[in-house]
């Protein structure tokens, strides 16, 4: 990657819409790092991190295709806050060292992406530039992540936002923020910022 490209993150609470910004980068061709797929993928394809999740919390962890059993995984981390720990300590350093991977093979774009919901909680934030917030009201994200995750109870929903850190909390650590709400033109915000971003990398 040239010396003066730009590791941007894009993060926002769960259900404010990052994926959705995200596809508006892609057409802008901003190559994305998706974490959290990425983070799904090696704990199905990464030996190490197989042997370790599974060293951690049993066998049961994979399922007899092989396959970790988000189920059963949900269920040992969800109220734990102690055992949610030691999941992270495992994944996230394996999400690290891919992303560095991913960026090494990225020479076209002036600047990468890369969409994570635990960017600061993960402390992948110290690896990036600059950051992208994606703001939507808790009322609008709890209606989203219903019609989309229709597995979910309204109570989960609440559970996962406070293990998030607080919108205001976001919004100032944050270079930029998106207002992502109903009734908000989006597209003309994602054009400033990059267009900003643009003008960061040729001053």
């Amino acid at each position: 990657m040239p010396p003066d490209a730009l590791k941007v993150g894009i993060t926002g609470g769960i259900g404010s819409g990052k994926t959705f910004l995200c596809k508006i980068f892609e057409v802008l061709g901003i190559d994305v790092y998706y974490a959290d797929q990425r983070a799904k993928w090696l704990q199905n394809n990464h030996a190490d991190l197989i042997a370790q999740i599974k060293s951690a919390f049993g066998e049961s962890a994979y399922g007899d295709d092989g396959c970790l059993d988000r189920i059963f995984l949900a269920r040992e981390v969800f109220s734990n806050p102690k055992k949610l720990a030691l999941l992270n300590q495992l994944v996230h350093p394996k999400v690290a060292q891919d992303y560095t991977q991913w960026i090494q093979q990225r020479l076209s774009a002036p600047y990468t992406l890369k969409e994570a919901a635990l960017l600061y909680e993960s402390g992948s934030y110290r690896q990036l530039d600059c950051i992208i917030n994606v703001d939507a009201s808790r009322d609008t994200r709890l209606r989203r992540v219903l019609t989309r995750d229709t597995h979910r109870t309204k109570e989960q929903v609440y559970k996962i936002m406070e293990k998030q850190i607080s919108d205001d909390e976001r919004r100032r650590l944050a270079d930029f923020t998106v207002d992502n709400n109903e009734n908000v033109l989006v597209i003309p915000q994602v054009l400033h910022i990059h267009q900003s971003l643009l003008s960061m990398i040729n001053n």
